[in-house]
């Protein structure tokens, strides 16, 4: 297991939830199931002594280190990273904002692949959450159950055989389990259907979230659909209430593309058109903006309206025109100003000559 490994050459990368492959990959993003684990000797992270975050740290990584298959994992101190790389995780999903943002002892191991990552004192001891590109909710679970199996094997979980596993949140109680499914929604937003989706799925105990998880704003059309309660209910029912929404949001997001196309394909052509013109022309452009015209490009690109740009190419430029990854790839700090000025001039770089341009 590489200790602290540079984040410089992972910057550079695309990384596993914009990887734009795997099933319906057109609108589903990702699939992530998280669990939140505990150690059975410890207090809950909110009633940890500093000490006790220590011990915490200290005990996963040894019992980490000897596990099989895993020298290749990266093993990342949190709190010895500067602001800039913290935000590089958080960009990339491998840790949470909250992970980022805290206080005192806490790391964090990644998967050389990115597939997976595990936090450590975070809100619960463990945060263990496996990714997969497109809808691939079954593969996910098969992968972070059999991880969930080999970490159990030589680390004792607080568990009560009536509750199951306890958790710092008793939303979280019982199995612990958290499935997502990342959806990109541009035309339920230029519909305007998206609010009568998200109250359709609050009624099912189905919750809807941010880019970034709980409390983050909605950018760039992506849109998180989670189960809500997870007490009561096994593992597999959670992986299929998800599964079961899921398709019919691609449904409900292709017929609001396909209505798009039929009624008002010259609006279309001409959104998407500025949008791309936007992000080949400017000066300077902010992160949300760029994110926004990325979204309607990517659209377009899936809906044949603009030709030779791989969708792969928008999707790398999501990340890495994000604050953090646009700061490690020029290689210093950058003011508000200057990164959307290198902001722009980066999309430039990969936009600008237009799509038969493009390596």
């Amino acid at each position: 297991m590489q200790a602290n490994a540079e984040l410089n050459e992972l910057a550079g990368r695309c990384g596993e939830w914009l990887r734009g492959t795997g099933p319906e990959s057109d609108i589903v993003i990702s699939s992530r199931i998280r669990l939140a684990r505990n150690l059975a000797d410890f207090p809950f992270i909110r009633r940890c002594s500093p000490e006790d975050r220590q011990a915490i740290e200290r005990t996963v990584r040894a019992r980490m280190e000897k596990l099989e298959g895993w020298s290749d994992v990266r093993y990342v101190d949190v709190a010895a990273l500067g602001e800039v790389d913290r935000q590089l995780l958080v960009e990339r999903q491998l840790i949470s904002r909250e992970l980022a943002d805290s206080e005192g002892p806490r790391a964090v191991a990644i998967d050389p692949e990115e597939q997976f990552s595990v936090m450590i004192n975070e809100e619960d001891h463990l945060r263990i959450q496996v990714m997969h590109s497109g809808l691939s909710l079954q593969a996910a679970w098969q992968q972070i159950n059999r991880l969930d199996d080999l970490l159990e094997g030589s680390i004792s979980y607080a568990f009560h055989q009536q509750y199951g596993y306890l958790t710092a949140c008793p939303t979280n109680v019982g199995t612990g389990v958290r499935v997502s499914v990342m959806l990109h929604l541009p035309a339920l937003v230029i519909t305007r259907q998206i609010d009568k989706v998200f109250r359709s799925l609050q009624k099912i105990s189905v919750t809807v979230r941010g880019l970034y998880g709980e409390g983050s704003q909605f950018m760039g059309d992506f849109y998180q659909v989670s189960n809500q309660i997870t007490l009561g209910r096994t593992e597999m029912e959670l992986v299929e209430q998800v599964g079961e929404v899921v398709p019919v949001l691609i449904d409900y997001e292709r017929r609001a593309r396909q209505f798009l196309v039929e009624q008002s394909e010259q609006d279309l052509q001409d959104d998407v058109s500025r949008a791309f013109g936007i992000l080949c022309t400017a000066k300077k452009i902010s992160s949300e903006e760029t994110m926004h015209y990325l979204s309607k490009v990517r659209m377009g690109v899936n809906l044949g309206l603009i030709p030779d740009l791989p969708v792969t190419t928008i999707n790398k430029l999501f990340i890495h025109t994000q604050p953090a990854h646009l700061q490690k790839l020029r290689g210093r700090l950058l003011g508000t100003v200057d990164r959307n000025i290198e902001r722009a001039s980066y999309l430039q770089r990969h936009l600008g000559g237009g799509p038969a341009e493009l390596n």
